[in-house]
C-alpha cells in the first residue's frame, strides 16, 4: 500500500463555517474520511493533514521529499505567495497534484496565480472534495507510471506516522 500525504494549508480546518457560501458546508473531518475512503479504494494509505503555518508545511513537504512520497496540496493562500513552499515542492521526488475546492479562475484576480502549479504534476480545481478524490486517482496512476518505470515510491509501511 503506497503512503500519499494529502497537505491543507491556511484556514481549511475551518470548513464547514468558513464562507459556507464559497466552500460549502462539509467539514474538515468530511474532507479527511473523504480522502481516507478514496485512498482505500485505490490502495493508498492516506494521512491527511493541516497547518496555518508556512513553516510547517514547508518541513512537511520536505519529508516527503525524502521519503519519495507522494503529495496531494491544497496549499490555500500559500498558493499565491509562497515562494519558499514552491522552491520545497520543486526538491519533490515523487508525484504531486495541486488541489483546490474552488476554480480560483473564477474568483478574486489575486487568486488567479498559482506559485506552485509550475512544480506539480497538475491540478484539480473547482469541485469541491471530489477535486481530493480526482487528485488521490491521479496520484495513484503517477504512482503507478513512475513504479512501472522502476522509481519506486515509498510503502505505508516503510514510514512512521507522523501524526
Amino acid at each position: 500500500m503506497k503512503q500519499v500525504l494529502v497537505l491543507n494549508g491556511p484556514n481549511l480546518a475551518q470548513l464547514g463555517s468558513r464562507e459556507p457560501d464559497v466552500y460549502g458546508t462539509q467539514t474538515f473531518d468530511d474532507l479527511v474520511e473523504t480522502c481516507r475512503l478514496t485512498g482505500r479504494t485505490l490502495d493508498l494509505h492516506v494521512e491527511v493533514r493541516q497547518t496555518d503555518d508556512e513553516a510547517e508545511m514547508i518541513a512537511w513537504v520536505q519529508e516527503a521529499a525524502a521519503a519519495r512520497m507522494p503529495v496531494v496540496l491544497n496549499p490555500a493562500a500559500f498558493t499565491h505567495y509562497s515562494y519558499a513552499l514552491r522552491d520545497a515542492l520543486a526538491m519533490r521526488t515523487a508525484p504531486l497534484v495541486e488541489v483546490h475546492m474552488t476554480n480560483p479562475a473564477r474568483r478574486e484576480e489575486f487568486r488567479h496565480t498559482s506559485v506552485v502549479a509550475g512544480v506539480a504534476d497538475g491540478t484539480v480545481a473547482g469541485f469541491g472534495l471530489m477535486s481530493y478524490q480526482l487528485a488521490l486517482q491521479a496520484i495513484a496512476e503517477l504512482a503507478a507510471v513512475r513504479e512501472a518505470a522502476g522509481q519506486d515510491t515509498v510503502s505505508a509501511e516503510a514510514v512512521p506516522d507522523a501524526g
